[in-house]
């Protein structure tokens, strides 16, 4: 995996070309680490001091890498897609959201904000196309596909080879993104919730974050699900994210015993949703994938 990483790392807009692509149909990816090879987060390399988490690129891109395989099998097509069945656009390593006009539902957006990230990185600011930088400066911020039949019917266009290519040449920076993200996700959780039980979340937030792998752990779960901080992500007043799974624990025991407790904490709340979702969503569909993904948050002996 550290051989991977620095692969990962030194990733240029002429390496990649050898896994861009002259149809839609390409499903090349990057080289999966062997299980074998040493893990930058499982050996856990990170630092928490004085109860806040520090990251080096390396544990960042060791994130990203991993939350990449979960939403796409760390493929190049798996970086534009639009699923069946849902209103929006996934797009990036982390299935970043991007709504058309119109949309309403009750989930966070996340790539307009990825876009505004990259655009004020100016080493990745290049790689932003013409035609999303001029949108986004005329404030028209939202997905130019309108469903998922266009957006099927575009994905050889030269506008989705460009946003794959934005997206193939940025890896690191969307794996740093995330990781911000979950980094950020404590103090927003500890703001929601209820001053009484603050303190237990903090716990175990920091009890799962100490873990081996726990840094992932939450990395995921927050791009995965969110924080869990809007009543407009819920269905009848029951919210999934990270405050909702942190809630749902009490145990004190670190390591594995806390990376147990939280993936069977996430996988009620993920129940309750689908309990509470609209028939017409028919989000069962997604109980047995969500499982699977939670399976990796428990390190093999």
């Amino acid at each position: 995996m550290l051989k991977c990483s620095r692969m990962f790392l030194a990733i240029t807009a002429s390496s990649l070309s050898s896994f861009l692509w002259s149809a839609c149909a390409t499903t090349a990816s990057l080289p999966n680490p062997s299980s074998s090879s040493n893990d930058a987060i499982a050996i856990s390399t990170k630092k928490i001091t004085e109860k806040k988490l520090i990251l080096s690129d390396e544990e960042a891109l060791n994130i990203g890498y991993r939350i990449w395989k979960n939403e796409c099998n760390g493929s190049i097509e798996g970086l534009t897609t639009w699923n069946k069945g849902e209103e929006f656009a996934s797009l990036g390593i982390g299935h970043f959201i991007w709504f058309p006009t119109g949309c309403k539902v009750p989930f966070g957006e996340a790539f307009p904000r990825l876009v505004d990230y990259l655009m004020a990185n100016e080493s990745a600011s290049a790689y932003v196309p013409n035609w999303l930088r001029s949108a986004f400066e005329r404030g028209e911020r939202s997905c130019p596909w309108r469903n998922r039949e266009e957006f099927q019917q575009a994905l050889t266009s030269e506008e989705m080879r460009d946003l794959r290519t934005m997206l193939a040449s940025t890896v690191s920076l969307q794996a740093r993104y995330i990781a911000n993200r979950m980094k950020l996700s404590l103090q927003k959780i500890l703001d929601a919730a209820g001053e009484e039980e603050r303190e237990r979340i903090r716990a175990q937030f920091f009890r799962v974050a100490s873990a081996p792998m726990g840094l992932y752990v939450l990395a995921d779960y927050v791009n995965f699900k969110g924080e869990g901080v809007r009543t407009s992500e819920e269905y009848g007043n029951r919210g999934w994210g990270l405050l909702q799974v942190l809630q749902g624990m009490n145990g004190s025991d670190g390591g594995r015993a806390a990376l147990h407790e939280f993936a069977s904490s996430a996988e009620a709340r993920l129940t309750e949703r689908i309990e509470s979702a609209p028939p017409e969503r028919n989000e069962h569909r997604w109980l047995a994938g969500w499982k699977r993904r939670l399976k990796t948050y428990i390190p093999k002996p």
